[in-house]
């Protein structure tokens, strides 16, 4: 959203500016008619290239368009991507974590709020199990149990949305029923693919009857995919 505001403001600038407005015209010429050419010409093509970074890299607009790049991909892209920074200390690969127990916390009356738009990931760090409940209009949401240990009974997993793609990774030893309802969207289960189209789907996993840790993944989505993984 930031991108496509700041986009609007480096057309307004570029509007505001005829002379650089022409420029930039001229340059996004010579490049369309440098490629329609059967035998393009790489000088006209350079020389529309020139023109063009030229009249961008003038626009305030443009300089904060790249920072706000930088920034999202520094602070949110490994973490969207599920990439892990690789540690290059050979005392953290080896270290020993102490574990410190605490008392039982009770979660009766506990609120927890949630956004109404953007991507969401549960289990980064390790974590107690309680079950989860989910509500956002629009974003991609990452659930990752093997950070918790589930309890040798039913748990619950509910995931309500209006768009995007939804990830549930999920410990091998679990037996997993996922009930899933969408207009529109892919749904991978255990190397099994779905396509659903207003319709809603429940299946279960081989060993779920036999499993002594159950989950139940509930999903609703207007549109988007649902990936349920084995880790």
């Amino acid at each position: 959203m930031v991108e496509a505001l700041l986009a609007i403001f480096l057309l307004w600038q570029l509007s505001s500016n005829p002379a650089m407005l022409i420029m930039l015209l001229f340059g996004g010429l010579n490049i369309y008619f440098a490629l329609r050419k059967q035998e393009r010409r790489k000088f006209q093509l350079i020389l529309g290239s020139v023109i063009v970074i030229i009249c961008l890299v003038n626009s305030p607009a443009t300089w904060l368009m790249l920072v706000f790049a930088v920034l999202f991909l520094g602070l949110k892209g490994f973490e969207l991507a599920g990439i892990s920074m690789p540690s290059h200390s050979l005392k953290k690969r080896k270290s020993i974590v102490m574990v410190d127990s605490t008392e039982p916390i009770s979660h009766n009356g506990e609120r927890k709020r949630q956004g109404w738009i953007g991507n969401e990931r549960i289990g980064t760090q390790v974590f107690e199990w309680d079950d989860i409940n989910i509500s956002i209009l629009a974003g991609d949401t990452l659930v990752d149990l093997g950070n918790t240990l589930l309890p040798k009974e039913d748990s619950i997993v509910i995931v309500r949305k209006g768009f995007g793609r939804t990830r549930i990774l999920v410990p091998y030893g679990v037996g997993l029923v996922l009930e899933h309802a969408t207009l529109y969207g892919k749904v991978d289960f255990d190397d099994e693919q779905y396509m659903l189209r207003n319709e809603s789907l429940k299946v279960y996993s081989e060993d779920y009857d036999g499993s002594q840790r159950r989950l139940k993944i509930i999903t609703n989505t207007l549109v988007g995919d649902i990936e349920v993984i084995r880790v």
